[in-house]
């Protein structure tokens, strides 16, 4: 075979952790609260409108940036919970997932050597499209419990150079949703440096204990530098359809839609029918939405407990981190306790470092020093229950 070098940045990366412990769950048998996906499928009406539009058709090229009604969905969508008033027309571009939503807006905006502010612990898939599309990524660290933003070390991370901050709200794997006054101080330093926010939203729908989500574009002097992106999968427990959607200044969304041609071109377009059906529900289902993971979030977060896990406060998404110290063995680390409650205990968890720039290809900066771990909590309560069940006898 030719010994010619593939991409520097791709060859760097291996299996991910979501990969292994999923493997791992299945080779034992563990309950899986590692990855991040709902115990069942999503509202039933919403599947019967993507099943009905597969047979009625067209099945062919959507447009590009969309079927017309789902942009007009995502418009509507944006005044009705945020007062936004958008142009679906010129503002809105339908992605294939979240991921490929933030891929087309990175590699839209960035050139080689632009700066990236991010905020860890991070999704994964954010330091990658950074890295391919040639620019520089400036971490910032959010420390435990209280995962509050570090304000002296954002503005400190923040330069000349700086082209977009990279924002998640509400936050995987943290759980934590910015307060407005956060968003203030991070809307101040974008305008300041003349930078972009790009803010991944797609647990919009999943904030608990009256937390509000802020979109940070709907602040004053930032409509125009912000990126807004949004998931169905998270909105509508669909995770599998990989339905996302972009909200951006008209000169933002131009050449977004650009990337976007050149990656998938399009997203199936029984999906996107049944998408702006769901958009369009009542306000009860999506409160129903909240509280039900809320009360999902409490059985789980309170059984942690009860078993001797240090459980910190968690306001938005699937995920509760908990501390582990009071089970850990001797040079322990997250990973390898994960590892073992899986193949020890049933019970399959997320290391928390994986989600640490220090841990991945090309990245910087030290592994945090706290033992955490993530559990999932987007499961049905039987299976909570089981996997408490299982806890407690392997640790209790």
């Amino acid at each position: 075979m030719p010994g010619l070098p593939l991409n520097r940045v791709l060859s760097e990366y291996g299996t991910t952790i979501f990969t292994t412990m999923s493997a791992l769950a299945v080779a034992h048998q563990a309950i899986n609260l590692g990855q991040g996906f709902p115990g069942e499928d999503g509202p039933e009406d919403i599947r019967a409108v993507a099943a009905k539009a597969l047979m009625d058709g067209p099945n062919q090229y959507p447009p590009s940036q969309g079927l017309p009604e789902l942009r007009q969905a995502v418009a509507a969508h944006n005044a009705r919970f945020y007062g936004l008033q958008v142009d679906w027309q010129k503002q809105v571009l339908v992605t294939s997932g979240a991921t490929e939503a933030l891929a087309a807006t990175l590699s839209a905006l960035l050139n080689p050597g632009d700066e990236v502010v991010l905020f860890e612990p991070m999704f994964d898939v954010y330091l990658p499209i950074v890295q391919l599309a040639g620019a520089v990524a400036r971490p910032v660290r959010l420390r435990p419990p209280a995962w509050e933003l570090p304000r002296e070390a954002l503005s400190n991370a923040c330069t000349q150079n700086t082209k977009i901050i990279l924002l998640n709200s509400p936050m995987n794997p943290i759980g934590k949703v910015f307060s407005r006054d956060e968003l203030h101080f991070i809307a101040d330093l974008a305008i300041a440096h003349d930078a972009y926010v790009v803010c991944d939203e797609v647990y919009e729908h999943l904030t608990f204990d009256g937390a509000p989500h802020i979109p940070i574009m709907t602040l004053p002097g930032m409509a125009q530098r912000s990126v807004r992106i949004g998931s169905a999968g998270k909105s509508f427990s669909l995770t599998g359809w990989k339905v996302g959607y972009i909200t951006a200044p008209e000169r933002l969304a131009e050449i977004i839609a650009k990337a976007h041609q050149f990656l998938t071109f399009t997203t199936a377009p029984n999906l996107q029918k049944a998408v702006a059906y769901g958009l369009a529900k009542d306000d009860g289902y999506f409160n129903s939405l909240a509280a039900d993971m809320q009360a999902s979030r409490d059985l789980l977060g309170d059984g942690l407990r009860h078993i001797g896990f240090d459980v910190l406060p968690c306001q938005g998404t699937y995920f509760v981190i908990a501390g582990y110290s009071a089970f850990a063995r001797d040079g322990e680390d997250d990973v390898a306790f994960c590892k073992r409650i899986t193949t020890e205990a049933g019970v399959a968890a997320m290391p928390l470092s994986p989600f640490s720039m220090a841990a991945m290809p090309g990245g910087s900066g030290e592994l945090p020093a706290e033992k955490l771990i993530r559990f999932c909590f987007c499961k049905q309560d039987a299976v909570l229950q089981e996997a408490l069940d299982r806890l407690q006898r392997y640790l209790g």
